[in-house]
């Protein structure tokens, strides 16, 4: 940014325009511990059911604790790890993996107890930092950008403590404005945190009701898949050499597009002339459409028409089977269809080992109540979903705005 367009009251620094009243300082030279612990002699054989906790990097979340599969080690053990002890308010960094740069704060649930060589304590010195907001820089675009730029060629592997300690983060002058700044961005955590546990219960709640909604009843009809299809449509790719097949306006579906399923839309399309050289075919909106290789049985249905590719059919049932029935019996059953799959390198099914699973089913009327109840909760579920995403969006904001000073609260 260029000096003039620089606001009054601001400067330029290495983590971007701040007040003129902050600081940029090293993470280095606000704490008095930095470090990592050690994973016990013999590995996960040695975790106990009880004793004292023992954090490993799939614990630490994107600033929460992820505490449901906890290790935990026992008291002779944690004496000789007295060095990577946990107090409460440390800051937990995962440093290696995949997971690298999540972090989160710890809380009375872990004090006392230990963490391996994949987390990070970071503990800041008495007066200096707060906590939280450290947790919330390193957890910023401002934190990420630097640990992304410590890894060569921007693969995530590993973070030295060397590297931790060089992290320029912006430091308000006081205190109080630290705390007020964490203290902000925590109610929009708990509110975010509320949401989740909330569609956590809700997804619960489908899943039982599935179970129940979908289980094999007295009077109900089975049969093998073949036999209450009408037609089952395959697909096929355009030639990727040739440029007139693509970016087109027809949706043009692979089993990437089931990983964040828009019903709507695809990652790429193709033109009415890459259709009419493909073996791709064009299907109607309201179709179930499943992936037979990759994820073998996951079932999703567009609402407008579409191409698919070579890794999917089209399943057309007959007058017997209401689709939305079909769909939510892929979901239920998800596991069954996948168990047939076969392959040395990608795992697929053949088309008669689909044909040839069993379906079991009530009458219509019954098919139709029982996806619309499913989909009312999907709606909700939806519903919700959209809500915490727009939490999620105005969070971001808040962060740009509180960490950077544009905006004050003290």
């Amino acid at each position: 940014m260029a000096a003039d367009r620089i606001p009054e009251g601001f400067q330029q620094t290495e983590v971007g325009v701040i007040p003129v009243d902050w600081e940029v300082k090293n993470i280095g030279s606000l704490t008095e511990k930095i470090g990592s612990g050690i994973t016990p002699t013999g590995g996960s054989r040695v975790y106990k059911s009880e004793g004292s906790v023992f954090l490993r990097s799939q614990n630490v979340g994107w600033g929460s604790l992820l505490l449901d599969e906890v290790a935990f080690i026992d008291e002779e053990t944690h004496k000789s790890f007295d060095s990577t002890e946990i107090k409460e308010g440390d800051v937990l960094l995962n440093i290696t993996g995949a997971s690298i740069g999540r972090c989160a704060i710890a809380d009375q649930r872990v004090e006392n107890g230990n963490v391996n060589q994949h987390v990070c304590i970071i503990r800041g010195s008495a007066g200096k930092l707060n906590p939280k907001y450290l947790s919330s820089i390193i957890l910023s675009s401002i934190g990420q950008n630097q640990i992304d730029s410590f890894q060569a060629g921007g693969n995530r592997q590993g973070l030295n403590f060397g590297q931790i300690k060089a992290i320029q983060i912006p430091l308000p002058p006081t205190l109080a404005e630290q705390a007020a700044i964490a203290a902000a961005l925590s109610d929009m955590d708990v509110l975010i945190e509320s949401l989740e546990r909330l569609i956590g219960k809700k997804r619960a709640v489908k899943q039982g009701a599935m179970q129940e909604l979908l289980r094999p009843k007295e009077n109900w009809t089975t049969k093998q898949l073949g036999d209450v299809l009408v037609k089952i449509v395959g697909g096929g790719t355009p030639s990727r050499s040739n440029e007139d097949y693509w970016n087109g306006k027809i949706p043009w579906v692979t089993v990437k597009d089931f990983s964040n399923f828009d019903p709507f839309n695809t990652q790429e399309y193709i033109t009415e002339e890459g259709l009419a050289n493909s073996a791709s075919n064009l299907i109607p909106s309201g179709v179930l459409i499943i992936s037979t290789r990759m994820a073998v049985g996951k079932a999703v249905i567009y609402n407008v028409d579409v191409c698919i590719n070579q890794d999917l059919k089209a399943l057309f049932p007959n007058e017997a089977l209401e689709v939305n029935y079909l769909y939510y019996w892929f979901q239920q059953n998800a596991k069954k269809v996948s168990d047939l799959a076969s392959g040395s390198t990608v795992m697929g099914i053949s088309l008669n080992d689909l044909k040839s699973i069993e379906i079991s089913f009530p009458e219509k009327s019954t098919q139709i109540f029982i996806a619309r109840t499913l989909s009312d909760m999907d709606a909700e579920i939806g519903r919700l979903e959209a809500q915490l995403a727009k939490y999620r969006r105005v969070k971001e904001g808040m962060m740009q705005e509180l960490l950077t000073g544009k905006k004050r609260l003290v």
